[in-house]
C-alpha cells in the first residue's frame, strides 16, 4: 500500500510586502554596527541572490490556526471529503500562534486542535497533534501521516504546515526580507495503486548542526535584550544544504527504483533562490545529469520563505496550474525536499 494526497488547499496571505517597503529599514550585524552599504544596494544583493521581490503578511486579526484552518477547509473540499472521517490532524509549525504586535508564542492548546476545533469536527478519534522540525516539518507531517496508514492506525490524515514568521522578525537583520507568512494543507489517504509516496528519506543533523538556526535578541542593543527573535548563520546553513540535501534527494529516488530521467517535477522548500539552484545542480550532478528545464518550479519570488508553508503551497499552486509555464499530469514523477532547523533534512518521491 501506498499513500496520494486527494486533496489540497492553500492560504495566500493578501498583504503584500514589497522590497522597496524595507528601504528605510537601518539594517544592522551582530555587534550593533550599521551595514558598510547602503539600504538599497543591501535590499538589491538580496533580491540577486534569494530571488525574492515580495512577500505575504498576514492580516493582523489572523494566527498560524487560523490561516492552517483556511488552507485545510480548501484541502477538504478539494478532496470531496467528510471531515468527520479523518483519523489524524498533523499540524507543523515553529512558533505556535503569536498574535500581532505580541511576543508570546501560543500553543496551549495545540494549533491541531484549534483548527479540529475550527472545523467543528466531532469525532473524538480524530487526533490532533503539532509536530516541530523545523522548515521541513510539512513533509515530515506526510511521513507520519504514512506510517500511520501503513500500519492501520488510520485510513485518511489531513498534515497542514501554517506560520505566521513576520511576527518573529528582528527589523534590523537583513534576513528578517527572507521570511513570510502562508499555509498549505493536503488530505491523504491510502491506495493499492502504483501511484502515490513510493520512498522517502529523514535524517536529523545535531551534532554540530542544530543551533544553525535558533531564537536570539535583536541586533539593536537599545530594544529589549529579553525579546528573542528567529535568527540564523546563513553561511552554515547554505554549506549544510548544498552537502545533505543532494544525497538525502539521491538516496531517496535510488530506494524508489526510479531513474533520474523520469523525474519531472523537484517541489523544494522555498528558501533561497540560489541555493535550491545549487542544490538541484548538484543533484543531478550526482546522477552525470543535467537539470531539465522547468523541473524545478518556485514560488519565492512573489511569497517569500514561508517555512514549513512553502512546499504545500508550491505543490498546491502547481496541481492547480497558478503557476505560468508550469504543469503537473497523470503519472508524473515528482520529488519533495526540504531542509531546516534542526539541523533536519527529509525527501519523498511521488507519483502523480
Amino acid at each position: 500500500m501506498n499513500i496520494k494526497i486527494i486533496g489540497s488547499g492553500s492560504y495566500i496571505p493578501e498583504i503584500r510586502v514589497a522590497n522597496h517597503d524595507f528601504d528605510n529599514h537601518i539594517f544592522l550585524d551582530d555587534n550593533s554596527e550599521p551595514l558598510s552599504h547602503p539600504t538599497e544596494l543591501i535590499i538589491e544583493k538580496f533580491k540577486d541572490i534569494t530571488g525574492i521581490e515580495e512577500r505575504r503578511y498576514a492580516d493582523s486579526h489572523l494566527l498560524a490556526s487560523d490561516i492552517g484552518f483556511l488552507a485545510s477547509q480548501k484541502a477538504i473540499e478539494d478532496a470531496n471529503i467528510d471531515a468527520e472521517t479523518i483519523d489524524y490532524i498533523i499540524v507543523a509549525h515553529n512558533f505556535g500562534d503569536v498574535q500581532y504586535g505580541k511576543i508570546q508564542s501560543d500553543i496551549l492548546p495545540s494549533l491541531a486542535s484549534r483548527i479540529k476545533h475550527k472545523l467543528q469536527i466531532k469525532n473524538p478519534k480524530c487526533v490532533a497533534y503539532d509536530i516541530l522540525f523545523g522548515c521541513p516539518g510539512w513533509i515530515e507531517g506526510i511521513l507520519q501521516a504514512n506510517a500511520f496508514i501503513k500500519s492501520g492506525m488510520g485510513k485518511r490524515c489531513l498534515v497542514i504546515g501554517a506560520e505566521t514568521l513576520s511576527r518573529v522578525l528582528d527589523p534590523h537583520d537583513r534576513d528578517s526580507m527572507i521570511y513570510a507568512d502562508g499555509a498549505g494543507a493536503t488530505i491523504v489517504e491510502g491506495t493499492d495503486g502504483n501511484d502515490g509516496l513510493l520512498s522517502y528519506e529523514s535524517a536529523t543533523f545535531a551534532y554540530e548542526e542544530a543551533n544553525y538556526l535558533f531564537f536570539g535578541k535583536s541586533y539593536n542593543k537599545e530594544l529589549n535584550p529579553d525579546v528573542r527573535y528567529i535568527k540564523m548563520y546563513g553561511r552554515k546553513i547554505y554549506e549544510f544544504a548544498l552537502s545533505q540535501v543532494p544525497m538525502a534527494m539521491k538516496s531517496c529516488l535510488e530506494k524508489s527504483g526510479i531513474d533520474i530521467s523520469e523525474v519531472k517535477k523537484v517541489l523544494i522548500h522555498q528558501a533561497n533562490e540560489k541555493m535550491d539552484e545549487a542544490i538541484i545542480n548538484r543533484f543531478y550532478k550526482l546522477f552525470k545529469a543535467v537539470p531539465p528545464a522547468g523541473v524545478m518550479p518556485m514560488s519565492i519570488h512573489k511569497l517569500g520563505n514561508s517555512s514549513v508553508a512553502t512546499v504545500p503551497t508550491l505543490y498546491d499552486l502547481l496541481i492547480k496550474g497558478k503557476i505560468e509555464n508550469q504543469e503537473l499530469r497523470k503519472g508524473d514523477v515528482i520529488i519533495f525536499a526540504s531542509v531546516g532547523a534542526g539541523m533536519n533534512v527529509n525527501a519523498f518521491t511521488y507519483r502523480l
